[in-house]
C-alpha cells in the first residue's frame, strides 16, 4: 500500500513539483518537498551530516526514523523517494499484513535480478508489526534486496526486534522547538502558492508562540490549528494571543499511557523525590495526571519510593503514601490530585535512606544463591514430645524475660550468615537513632 500513491510519478533523482491541492489541510499542502525546506532537524540534515550525506549521494543504507509525532520522518521518506534512484515503495504497518510484505519482497528480489537496481522501503509505524512480520523483512534487507526505512514513534529497543535493529542505524527526531515552530508558522502564513499568503493575514509574534506551546513540538498540530486561526480571522484579519487562547482551550500533551514517555515520566518523578526537589516533583506529578494517567498506578509508585528511598529515616512516609492511595480510591479523580501531591512534595522533602531496600535486596540474594542452611534449634517452635526430645526450641530465651528486653548474646541468623549485617542505617532523619539504639543494643554484656 503506497503511501505517496497520490503523488505523480517522478523521474529518477527528480522533484515532485505538482501544485499543491488547494483543498488539502494546510499541513499537507505545507509538507517540505526538499531536504532544505525540514525545518528543525539540522543535527540530522544540515550539509555534512552522515545522513545528509547518504541521501545526497544515494548511498542510504536502512534507518530507523524515531521521533514524536509531527517531527517530520514521514516528510523525510517523501524527500527520499524523489531524491533516489532506487525502487521506491512505502506502506503502513496499520493497514498492511504478511501477505503484503511477502509481495514486496519477492517483488523486491525480481527488481534486483532484473536490473540490479535496489528497492528501498519505508515503513510508516513499523512498532505496529509484530514479530513475525518484522522477521519478514530479514532475508532481503540481509541479501541487499531491500534499504530499509522505519518510521516509529516508540523506542526502537522495545518495538523493533533485535535482528532488523542490527542492520539499521537509528536517526532520532527530536521535538521542534518554539523557535523552530514559529518558523513553520511564518512560512504557512507567507507561502502564496501552497500556504495562506494570498489571505493577507496578520499574527503576532506572541500568537505564533501560543500557537508553538499547544502543538508541544508537533508540526502538523500547529498548522492544523493555524488553518483554524486564519479560518476565524478571515482574510486580511489579525490572529492574536485572545483567538489563540480561545481555540486552544487544552492543550494536547505528549503521553502515551502503554509507551516510553508513560515510563519516562515515572522515572522523571522518582527521580526528583529521590533528590529531593519538591518542586520538580509535583511537576511531574501533574505531567502525568494531566494526560490522563492512572492515578492508582501513581499512587502505586508513591507507595513503593516511600520504602525505596525513605524507608526508616522516616518510618512516617510509608503512612502517608499509604494515605494518598486510599484517598484517590476514595475520592476518585479530580479530587484526588492534591492528595497525590500532597504525598509526593511529602516524600521529596523528606530525609533519604535506601538502607531497607539494600538491605532486603542482600538478604535476596544470600537466599537465593547461597546454602539454605537449616533454621538453627534454638530459635524453632516445639509443640511436641518428640520435637522436644530432639532439642528443638533448646537455649531460646524469650526477650521479655531479659533486662533490656533482648538477648544480645544470641544469634539469629544460621551459622554461615553469624554475625552478618544486612541492615545498615543511614545517617539521616530517624535513622540515626535507629543506628544508636542498634550500637546500644550490640554492645556485650558484662
Amino acid at each position: 500500500m503506497d503511501l505517496f500513491a497520490d503523488d505523480p510519478p517522478a523521474p529518477s533523482g527528480a522533484e515532485r513539483t505538482a501544485p499543491a491541492d488547494p483543498s488539502a489541510p494546510l499541513a499537507e499542502r505545507m509538507r517540505p518537498r526538499t531536504l532544505d525546506d525540514i525545518v528543525g532537524q539540522e543535527s540530522l540534515l544540515a550539509p555534512g551530516r552522515p545522513l545528509r550525506e547518504a541521501i545526497d549521494r544515494d548511498r542510504l543504507r536502512s534507518i530507523i526514523l524515531w521521533g514524536p509525532p509531527g517531527t517530520g520522518k514521514t516528510t523525510l521518506a517523501r524527500v527520499i523517494a524523489t531524491a533516489t534512484r532506487a525502487h521506491f515503495i512505502a506502506f503502513s504497518a496499520v493497514l498492511s499484513g504478511i501477505k503484503e510484505i511477502r509481495d514486496v519482497m519477492a517483488e523486491a528480489e525480481q527488481t534486483r535480478r532484473r536490473s540490479g537496481a535496489r528497492t528501498i522501503l519505508f515503513i510508516d509505524e513499523i512498532h505496529r508489526f509484530n514479530k513475525a512480520q518484522q522477521d519478514a523483512f530479514l532475508p532481503r534487507v540481509e541479501s541487499g534486496d531491500i534499504v530499509l526505512i522505519g518510521a516509529t514513534t516508540e523506542n526502537p529497543s522495545f518495538e523493533v526486534n533485535s535482528a532488523l535493529l542490527s542492520r539499521s542505524k537509528v536517526h532520532v527526531l527530536k521535538p521542534l522547538t518554539p523557535a523552530a515552530m514559529t518558523t513553520i508558522l511564518r512560512r504557512a502564513l507567507d507561502d502564496r502558492e501552497r500556504g495562506l499568503g494570498t489571505q493577507d493575514l496578520k499574527a503576532s509574534g506572541e500568537a505564533l508562540a501560543g500557537i508553538a506551546r499547544y502543538a508541544n513540538g508537533d508540526a502538523r498540530v500547529a498548522l492544523n490549528m493555524l488553518e483554524m486561526a486564519a479560518a476565524a480571522a478571515g482574510s486580511s484579519g489579525t490572529i492574536d494571543t485572545a483567538l489563540v487562547a480561545d481555540l486552544a482551550q487544552n492543550r494536547s500533551l505528549l503521553y502515551d499511557k502503554t509507551g516510553e514517555e508513560h515510563y519516562n515520566l515515572i522515572s522523571a518523578l522518582h527521580k526528583s523525590m529521590r533528590n529531593s526537589d519538591p518542586d520538580a516533583s509535583v511537576y511531574w506529578l501533574a505531567r502525568m495526571v494531566e494526560s490522563g494517567e492512572d492515578p492508582l498506578y501513581i499512587a502505586r509508585r508513591l507507595v513503593r519510593f516511600a520504602s525505596e528511598d525513605v524507608g526508616n529515616a522516616d518510618p512516617q512516609a510509608l503512612a502517608i503514601a499509604v494515605a494518598a492511595k486510599d484517598a484517590v480510591h476514595f475520592m476518585g479523580m479530580p479530587e484526588g490530585n492534591t492528595a497525590l501531591a500532597q504525598a509526593a512534595i511529602y516524600l521529596a522533602t523528606a530525609p533519604k535512606s535506601n538502607a531497607v531496600y539494600v538491605a532486603y535486596n542482600e538478604a535476596a540474594e544470600a537466599a537465593a544463591s547461597e546454602v539454605a542452611e537449616p533454621v538453627p534449634l534454638h530459635l524453632r517452635n516445639a509443640p511436641t514430645t518428640l520435637m522436644k526430645s530432639l532439642e528443638y526450641g533448646k537455649g531460646y530465651r524469650y526477650a521479655h524475660n531479659e533486662a533490656d528486653g533482648i538477648a544480645a548474646d544470641m544469634e539469629c541468623l544460621p551459622p554461615a550468615h553469624k554475625d552478618r549485617r544486612f541492615y545498615r542505617p543511614a545517617p539521616r532523619g530517624a535513622e540515626i537513632e535507629i543506628a544508636k539504639r542498634l550500637a546500644q543494643l550490640r554492645k556485650p554484656k558484662p
